[in-house]
């Protein structure tokens, strides 16, 4: 066999050398292909955590499937009143009232973090902004019940309630396509006759709420700053308009988060 020499020799060594490298890199790039499909995933609302004045990710709460409350026993049974959830999983509920507060950077904060919340809407307060709600709504937000005109119910005749609930239960349905089946109280005021106009406008439960976000900081029965598992939490307005609602909602996310909670989605426990 005939020995190369000279130029030859090198240029059939570059050969070689070359057909070894591309042999391998398919190898290599699988390889590579392979580790960057094991890398953990960090979604972004793990990513967005501090924008929103959070000093962790808000960690994912339990997935139940929608169940239905323990009582309801045929289409006549009444809803049963709740201002919290009997859980053991580590989740508050975050719920919202009327839809004066259309805040923009809101509906960044509920996408970029994840965060179910549940507005309960008044039409004659929400109704120039329905637009922003069902941009909320397209997020994963809760569209619920707070009435048409804001009435504190109690004391008034059957057809009176029953106007004020299932009227804007249609305002709903025809803006939103929403059929809500939670219901808020305006004030928290009603009495027996609101269970059963509520009934017949197929809600499923009157919602009120165990711990309060007042301007004097998170009001709970549990002592100041005190949340347990299953509250069900009111954000409430900030009359002085220091405090937008983003900031509002971080505060409650905050305190949550120092008692060992994050933030449930209320339809999936109620």
């Amino acid at each position: 066999m005939k020995r190369l020499r000279g130029p030859a020799a090198l240029l059939a060594a570059a050969l070689l050398l070359t057909g070894c490298a591309q042999s391998v890199d398919p190898i290599e790039r699988l390889g590579k292909k392979a580790a960057e499909g094991v890398r953990p995933h960090r979604p972004a609302a793990d990513r967005a955590y501090r924008r929103w004045g959070l000093v962790r990710p808000l960690a994912r709460s339990p997935l139940h499937p929608a169940r239905p409350l323990a009582g309801r026993r045929g289409a006549r049974a009444l809803p049963p009143v709740v201002d919290h959830v009997p859980t053991r999983d580590p989740v508050v509920f975050l719920t919202y009232d009327d839809g004066a507060e259309r805040d923009p950077r809101f509906v960044d904060m509920v996408r970029e973090l994840r965060l179910p919340v549940a507005l309960f809407l008044t039409d004659s307060v929400a109704a120039p902004g329905y637009g922003h709600f069902a941009r909320l709504r397209a997020l994963g937000a809760g569209i619920e019940n707070h009435t048409v005109g804001h009435r504190a119910l109690a004391g008034l005749p059957y057809t009176g309630q029953r106007a004020e609930i299932c009227g804007q239960q249609d305002r709903l349905r025809t803006r939103l396509g929403a059929r809500p089946r939670l219901f808020r109280p305006p004030y928290g005021s009603y009495d027996p006759v609101t269970l059963r106009a509520a009934a017949g406008c197929g809600i499923s439960a009157l919602v009120l709420w165990r711990a309060a976000l007042t301007p004097a900081g998170l009001a709970c029965p549990h002592g100041p700053r005190r949340l347990r598992p299953g509250d069900i939490v009111l954000v409430g307005p900030d009359e002085s308009a220091e405090l937008p609602l983003r900031e509002r909602t971080a505060r409650v996310l905050r305190e949550a988060q120092e008692q060992g909670l994050t933030v449930g989605r209320l339809e999936d426990y109620l």
